[in-house]
C-alpha cells in the first residue's frame, strides 16, 4: 500500500491524477451493501406484496445507471468507458444483499463504479420499501475485490 496522496498536488490541493501515460488494461471490481429490513418487509419482498412495484428489478437497473454516473457524483473520478455491470439482489432473512460488479478496458480502475452501484441499488431498496416501514437502512457498504491494473488482484481477506 503506498502513503502517497495521489489526489493532492505539491501544495496539498485537490487534483485529479492524470492517467494518460498509463497503459489501456482489463480492470474489474466487486462491491457489496446490505439493506437490514424487519421480518414484515422480508415477507412482502419475498411474495412481491411490496406496493410500489418489482423492488428488487428497480435496484438493479438503479445500480447499473449509478456505474455510469459515477463521475458526475464524485468529482475527483475518472470518465471511463463502463464495458460491463452486474447488480445481483437476493433477498435473505435480515434484508437485502446487493453485489455488484463492474468491467472496464481503460486506464484506471473501476471500484468506485461498484462501490457506488452496490450503494445506490441499496438506495433504491430503502426508496421503494421506506413507506411500509421506515426502519430500514443501508449497511456495509464495501469492496470486496478487484483485478486488473498495476496493483493487480486484491481480495478482502
Amino acid at each position: 500500500m503506498s502513503d502517497e496522496l495521489t489526489h493532492l498536488d505539491a501544495a496539498g490541493n485537490a487534483r485529479m491524477v492524470d492517467v494518460s501515460a498509463k497503459a489501456v488494461t482489463v480492470r474489474a471490481a466487486t462491491a457489496a451493501a446490505f439493506v437490514r429490513c424487519p421480518h414484515g418487509v422480508v415477507a412482502l419482498l419475498r411474495s412481491g406484496g411490496v406496493p410500489k412495484g418489482d423492488v428488487l428489478a428497480v435496484a438493479r437497473i438503479a445500480g447499473i445507471a449509478a456505474a455510469k454516473r459515477t463521475p458526475e457524483l464524485l468529482p475527483l473520478a475518472h470518465v471511463i468507458g463502463v464495458h460491463g455491470t452486474e447488480v445481483a439482489v437476493e433477498v435473505t432473512d435480515g434484508g437485502v444483499a446487493i453485489t455488484a460488479t463492474v468491467r472496464t478496458a481503460d486506464r484506471t480502475g473501476v471500484e468506485m463504479e461498484a462501490l457506488t452501484a452496490a450503494a445506490v441499488a441499496g438506495l433504491a431498496v430503502v426508496d421503494m420499501v421506506k413507506g411500509i416501514d421506515r426502519t430500514v437502512e443501508l449497511e456495509h457498504v464495501r469492496l470486496l475485490a478487484k483485478d486488473g491494473g498495476r496493483s493487480g488482484p486484491w481480495r478482502r481477506p
